[in-house]
């Protein structure tokens, strides 16, 4: 029975997401252009259920490089309205467009001046017919079987408020590294704004060793520097190699005066490198494809100057 009621719900939803696709013309347009052009931020703004929704609303515009805020219509009419100015726009949400806090706050937004897009369920309500624009959200019913948990209305709200935010998002050509700018604390902030410069290790966190030096030599290098491999250079600085523990333990069994040997001899030769200015989300793919540890980091001139362990990018919350 539950799982018969539940399709029911979903199908009554996916009917009125539907019928809202025809619904998209030119005052959609107009609506985008609107958004576009306001000098100030956009105020979302609903009672009860909707104003749930208008915060989605709002947070996902904020999100996506427009300006944007919460009211509650309540609030607003004891000293919130401060908040709104002649330059904004406010979006407001209601299903019946009539409810009280909404058409008690409409005198006041019309005298302060601020242009206003009602998204309603009925386009005759007193909401609509005292705003600039009008975004039709109107359902057949709701998907509550009382008909009156706000379901259905609630789920096209959030559906064109999506659309909305998006429609705009491409106008604006608001690009990943913007959204980046704005998720800066999210795993997804982080792969599309760190370098390999902001995570690579450098100095003594950075072993660079001369091909000629001994191999337990450069083991110490690595141990202090608390690293899993060090760079392993030419007399100008060039990288021509990297000697990892993966070299090590390759060539305990046939090597037994290892230690003694030259780092060059038992290094990895021409190993994977990176330049610091690439995204640090490029060396953990690099690290991953390769099945590697590490990754020098050199210059244009092919001089080491940091390396990357997987570790590092651990730390930086990439992996």
């Amino acid at each position: 029975m539950s799982q018969k009621i539940a399709k029911k719900v979903l199908e009554i939803e996916r009917d009125a997401l539907s019928s809202l696709i025809n619904r998209i013309d030119s005052n959609f347009e107009k609506v985008i252009n609107a958004l576009y052009n306001i000098k100030g931020r956009v105020i979302v703004t609903g009672m009860g259920k909707p104003g749930f929704i208008a915060q989605k609303i709002s947070a996902t515009l904020s999100s996506t490089g427009t300006p944007s805020l919460y009211l509650h219509p309540a609030e607003a009419l004891h000293g919130d309205i401060g908040r709104v100015t002649k330059d904004d726009l406010i979006l407001a949400l209601s299903n019946s467009g009539e409810t009280e806090e909404m058409v008690k706050f409409l005198p006041i937004v019309k005298k302060i001046g601020a242009k206003l897009v009602a998204m309603v369920g009925n386009t005759k309500s007193i909401l609509a017919k005292n705003a600039d624009y009008i975004i039709d959200t109107s359902i057949k019913r709701e998907a509550c079987s009382l008909g009156l948990a706000p379901t259905t209305s609630t789920t096209a709200m959030l559906a064109m408020g999506d659309a909305l935010a998006i429609a705009l998002l491409e106008k604006k050509g608001f690009k990943e590294t913007d959204f980046a700018f704005y998720h800066p604390g999210g795993i997804l902030g982080k792969r599309l704004i760190l370098s390999v410069g902001d995570i690579m290790r450098k100095g003594r966190d950075n072993p660079i060793v001369n091909e000629n030096l001994a191999v337990k030599k450069v083991l110490l290098s690595i141990t202090k520097a608390r690293a899993g491999s060090a760079s392993v250079v030419d007399s100008k600085g060039r990288l021509i190699g990297i000697f990892t523990d993966g070299d090590l333990r390759r060539h305990l069994e046939t090597m037994p005066d290892l230690i003694n040997k030259k780092v060059k001899d038992v290094m990895t030769r021409n190993p994977v490198t990176i330049k610091k200015d690439k995204l640090a989300a490029e060396a953990f793919d690099i690290l991953r494809s390769k099945k590697i540890d590490e990754i020098p980091v050199v210059d244009d001139k092919k001089r080491a100057i940091g390396l990357v362990d997987v570790q590092d990018l651990l730390k930086a919350g990439l992996v």
